[in-house]
């Protein structure tokens, strides 16, 4: 049998490349309006909460540790949580309610009005992701959903930053790349514009994406 694996390397690592490009020229704005308003969210005084099932648990706990440690340059810590990082609550909660309330029940504890709530669905619909959104703006939170194509997620959010239609694998990558810059950008709106944060923090700002 002819081994093919440098050809599908290529293959993966051509349609990676295409679709990074396609997403961040589609989607490039919401993802600085993103980064913007996570910047006022924590100038404030609130923070940023992550939340995913499987490979998009993984991104949320990824992206909480770039806050909470260091991005790409040394700056005070940063609030954050991975609502999926707490098997005993996630267990608890699972049992005793349902696993579609999962992260709901922790917005609703954890979260505060003008924090951020950061819902990651690499498949576009899961339940617990689209409860933990409702509950976020039921409570005043800043919804975010990094999704795919599909789902429901982008009506139930503030921003969706949604993925073009690709393999799942492809997917995770694109959502980390996302999750990267928009812990970069924040950073900087945070520690190197920070005039930019100006109109926001004071009621000014009438942008839609």
């Amino acid at each position: 049998m002819q081994d093919t694996a440098l050809e599908i390397i290529e293959q993966h690592a051509g349609e990676g490349a295409r679709l990074r490009e396609e997403f961040f020229a589609a989607r490039g704005a919401a993802l600085r309006e993103a980064a913007l308003r996570a910047a006022v969210c924590l100038a404030s005084g609130g923070k940023i909460l992550f939340c995913g099932n499987g490979g998009s648990a993984a991104t949320a706990l990824h992206l909480t540790a770039e806050f909470v440690n260091r991005f790409s340059m040394d700056r005070p810590a940063l609030p954050a949580i991975a609502l999926s990082a707490d098997a005993v609550s996630l267990t608890a909660i699972g049992g005793d309610l349902d696993f579609s309330q999962i992260f709901s029940r922790q917005v609703e504890a954890l979260g505060r009005p003008g924090d951020m709530l950061v819902g990651i669905c690499a498949c576009g619909g899961s339940a617990n992701v689209a409860a933990a959104l409702e509950a976020a703006q039921r409570n005043g939170l800043l919804a975010l959903c990094l999704s795919a194509p599909g789902g429901d997620l982008a009506r139930l959010c503030d921003i969706a930053l949604e993925t073009p239609q690709t393999s799942l694998a492809l997917t995770h990558e694109l959502h980390l790349a996302a999750g990267h810059l928009f812990c970069r950008l924040t950073d900087y709106y945070l520690f190197e514009n920070v005039v930019a944060l100006t109109p926001y923090l004071q009621g000014r700002h009438t942008t839609e994406v």
